[in-house]
């Protein structure tokens, strides 16, 4: 009888354990991503976006990965858009942007605490077969048990090999404008 105790006092303790470990990643593969390269002197808007990026967020490590396919960046304008997967970011040949860093100052964020928290989050984005140091503020938002993350940055287009003809220079600018954010649930295996 004692040997039936430890056998199932260890198996709900291993199912608990699991539990834990498993509610300490949070997700989404619904983020909401924009890639704004307009120019003050530009009448179109160089707007693309899109709700199917994704974000997991290892909590105990603070570790962060996100990533968004090009080609599910949509403009206004197909013209645009094919212009933006055929010459600048290639999309056939690099499909992906992926950001892989950590938060800086994960301690900041209470997930399970109602309240706006702000952290800063720092790795390497992977665009156009480069990638760079980027650092960049974090907004997290815990309400009822959800949370939600928000970021915008900037990147220079020309630190990513993609170039821009000297004809529409007026129209895309040289730095694009991201947008990145999204409701998080927890990864369950």
């Amino acid at each position: 009888m004692k040997n039936h105790f430890k056998v199932f006092l260890s198996a709900l303790l291993l199912i608990c354990i699991t539990d834990l470990v498993q509610a300490q990643r949070l997700f989404t593969r619904s983020a909401n991503v924009s890639f704004d390269a307009t120019t003050n002197s530009s009448l179109e808007v160089v707007d693309a976006k899109t709700n199917t990026g994704t974000l997991v967020i290892d909590v105990p490590t603070g570790q962060v990965e996100a990533a968004v396919l090009m080609k599910s960046l949509l403009f206004e304008k197909a013209l645009m858009q094919e212009h933006f997967n055929e010459n600048y970011i290639e999309s056939s040949k690099y499909p992906k942007g992926v950001f892989k860093g950590k938060l800086d100052d994960a301690t900041k964020v209470d997930f399970t605490k109602d309240g706006s928290y702000k952290a800063n989050v720092s790795g390497d984005l992977t665009m156009h077969g480069v990638t760079k140091k980027v650092s960049a503020p974090v907004t997290f938002t815990v309400k009822g048990g959800k949370v939600a993350a928000h970021t915008d940055f900037a990147v220079v287009l020309k630190d990513f090999n993609i170039d821009i003809p000297s004809v529409v220079s007026d129209k895309v600018a040289k730095e694009a404008k991201i947008s990145f954010g999204g409701d998080l649930e927890e990864l369950k295996k």
